[in-house]
């Protein structure tokens, strides 16, 4: 057919008049190279779409994963602060333990019971080689403080732990608060009839032991220990060598010097009505036998002579005879 062969002509004039070209292109040609053209076109067009799509879609992927970086860091910034909360509620419920610890020992009180260890009263203070505890070079008490351990970053589940352990144990510190209120509260109402017997006698209330013997810490308190294989007939205040001892009442000293027993150097005073106190392991004895002395007056200077591993006074209060708990007579 005529319109199969029908052809187009392209002529291309230079613009200096010189010799005219002229191209010759078939229809169907034509036809497939604006098709292809077209083609091409759209492939261009998708192709730069899906590469602005493609820019925008990272961008907003980086964006999210920045804003997840920023919040994963603030997420561990708060667990490290609430790891550091932990860990000082962790040191101030240790800190509780030791004051109450210390209050039981100056009072005189049955220690703790505590979970995590043995109460010291069942711990022995003298080894069976006569040394109190490990010690240096210098003969001094050396001190173990070694830690280790790998690292571990605080996380959620170890962070939990720690917050659990210190409710558990402020419920058992609770518990145990209550329990010493109670045997104080029993100690102070033990004592008021006591007094209240010789209220009426005049000059009698200086005859009643009612102070401490000296300034320190209870170091072994009055009752079983060492594992229930010795009765403490007294309870040991301990402190520096040459601390002063003063006697706790009025009254007649009626020994003044060395015991053979374990005592040491030792101090015996009569308080009359059947009350004596008695003052052992002193360094140095300064009142005599027959002597009469004051409330509060210096009796000797704590010392380590006789059965002791260390400076202390051994303070005894003795009824009709027989040892009582002298935490009844302190105020």
């Amino acid at each position: 057919m005529i319109g199969e062969n029908k052809e187009y002509t392209i002529k291309l004039i230079p613009q200096d008049g010189g010799t005219v070209h002229s191209v010759k292109l078939p229809a169907s040609l034509l036809k497939y190279g604006l098709a292809s053209l077209g083609v091409g076109a759209m492939l261009l067009v998708g192709a730069f779409s899906y590469a602005v799509y493609s820019m925008f879609h990272a961008q907003s992927d980086a964006s999210e994963m920045e804003e997840l970086r920023q919040v994963n860091s603030i997420q561990q910034e708060q667990l490290l602060q609430l790891a550091k909360k932990a860990n000082a509620l962790q040191d101030q419920m240790e800190q509780l333990k030791q004051t109450e610890d210390e209050i039981r020992r100056m009072s005189g009180a049955s220690p703790a019971a505590d979970l995590m260890q043995a109460p010291e009263s069942q711990l022995p203070d003298q080894l069976p080689d006569g040394e109190s505890g490990a010690k240096d070079g210098a003969g001094q008490t050396a001190a173990h403080d070694g830690q280790g351990g790998p690292y571990v970053a605080p996380d959620v589940y170890n962070v939990s732990q720690v917050l659990d352990m210190v409710e558990k144990g402020l419920a058992m510190r609770r518990a145990s608060l209550e329990q010493l209120r109670a045997e104080l509260k029993n100690q102070r109402e033990q004592m008021v009839p006591l007094f209240g017997q010789y209220a009426g006698i005049p000059g009698l209330s200086g005859n009643m032991p009612s102070i401490w013997p000296a300034n320190g810490e209870v170091s072994s308190p009055y009752g079983l220990r060492w594992g229930g294989t010795d009765f403490h007939p007294g309870m040991d205040i301990a402190n520096d060598m040459g601390t002063p001892i003063v006697a706790t009442a009025d009254g007649m000293v009626t020994v003044a010097g060395w015991n053979s027993g374990g005592y040491g150097n030792m101090v015996d005073i009569d308080h009359g009505n059947g009350i004596m106190t008695r003052y052992g392991h002193g360094s140095q004895v300064v009142v005599s036998a027959g002597q009469y002395v004051r409330k509060g007056q210096l009796i000797m200077y704590m010392g380590s002579t006789g059965f002791s591993t260390g400076p202390h006074v051994h303070y005894e209060v003795h009824v009709d005879g027989q040892t009582v708990n002298p935490v009844s007579y302190l105020w």
